[in-house]
């Protein structure tokens, strides 16, 4: 199984920010909702199809 951890931080002009371990994805959104899905849609543009993780963490 793949996985992938994101730290997730407040950003210090408001929103969210989440940047993956381990690997060179970063996403931003105005609030945590919407950083869910940034991050899912993230995860997918960075990995082929046939790696996508199947487990996105937070930390």
């Amino acid at each position: 199984m793949i996985e992938v951890s994101f730290i997730v931080e407040e950003a210090p002009e408001g929103g969210f920010t989440a940047r993956a371990v381990g690997a060179d994805i970063f996403t931003e959104a105005d609030d945590l909702p919407a950083l869910h899905e940034q991050v899912r849609d993230a995860v997918r543009c960075h990995f082929d199809e046939a790696v996508t993780p199947v487990l996105i963490r937070r930390c």
